[in-house]
């Protein structure tokens, strides 16, 4: 489980991104941190593992205070926090299986990772989440070589390669088209349930937080303004988030010869996950 505890972050401008966030996950649930640009969102992703440094709070996770450990025992704590980014972030010149070997060099010696020699459990676990994700004819593919799609679906099976509790994901569908952000977000919701994770997404996409997340949190100027089930997601709450806006219908294009069957369905008309 993880616990944050008024979590702030102010920059050195003045800037107050967060402004006493509390929020709890537990093992198994998926939340969704939604919200307008700037509102902090990506902050509090990165405060929790540290690659953002808080102005003060805490982050607890099973019972530990990350925010309170020196540069060792944070190395070693965030070999339990799996982080899954926006723009992948993989090593372009290595295959698939070496960037996702990469996910153990917490576990690994320094030498070892640097020649590339991983336990045979390792390279066993590795070939085992390429093909739950889909990849295992990719094995020796360069990471360059791959979609948009398969590069996120490495860096999912990356992320596993830590045996993390914690799941952070930093907007996995900003890139990626509609049909391939539905199969992504559906593979990480399956994930979290088979390792039984606690996970926070950062999301722009209102409709898949909604489809896919089962609690929904609304940022807006570094504070909670909503914390709900994603099924009480409604446009009194997203007026509430994002401001003043007709969430129901969308413009029609007024250059389709079928405007009346290419009106947009309201964003609350959805189907099953």
């Amino acid at each position: 489980m993880i616990e944050i505890r008024d979590l702030k972050k102010k920059y050195p401008s003045g800037q107050e991104a967060l402004k006493g966030v509390n929020l709890e996950v537990h093992n198994n649930e998926v939340i969704a941190l939604i919200g307008p640009s700037g509102a902090g969102k990506s902050t509090l992703i990165r405060c929790i593992n540290r690659l953002v440094e808080p102005t003060s709070g805490q982050v607890l996770i099973d019972g530990k205070d990350i925010t309170s450990l020196n540069t060792s025992e944070l190395r070693k704590q965030r070999k339990k926090i799996g982080m899954i980014f926006q723009e992948y972030a993989l090593v372009d010149r290595l295959t698939v299986m070496e960037n996702v070997l990469s996910g153990r060099l917490g576990y690994t010696g320094f030498w070892k990772s640097l020649f590339r020699k991983f336990p045979s459990e390792d390279i066993s676990k590795a070939y085992a989440l390429l093909e739950r994700v889909g990849l295992s004819d990719y094995v020796d593919s360069r990471a360059d070589q791959l979609s948009g799609g398969q590069r996120q679906r490495v860096g999912i099976a990356r992320a596993l390669m830590q045996d993390p509790t914690l799941l952070l994901v930093d907007e996995p569908t900003a890139s990626l088209d509609p049909k391939t952000s539905r199969q992504v977000m559906r593979l990480i919701i399956e994930l979290v349930q088979e390792h039984k994770l606690a996970c926070i997404i950062n999301i722009h996409d209102v409709i898949l937080a909604k489809q896919f997340a089962q609690r929904i949190i609304g940022l807006q100027a570094g504070q909670v303004v909503y914390e709900g089930k994603s099924d009480d997601l409604d446009t009194n709450v997203l007026t509430k988030i994002y401001g003043e806006e007709d969430w129901n219908v969308k413009k029609k294009d007024s250059n389709s010869d079928d405007s009346e069957e290419d009106d947009a369905q309201d964003i609350f008309s959805l189907g099953e996950k």
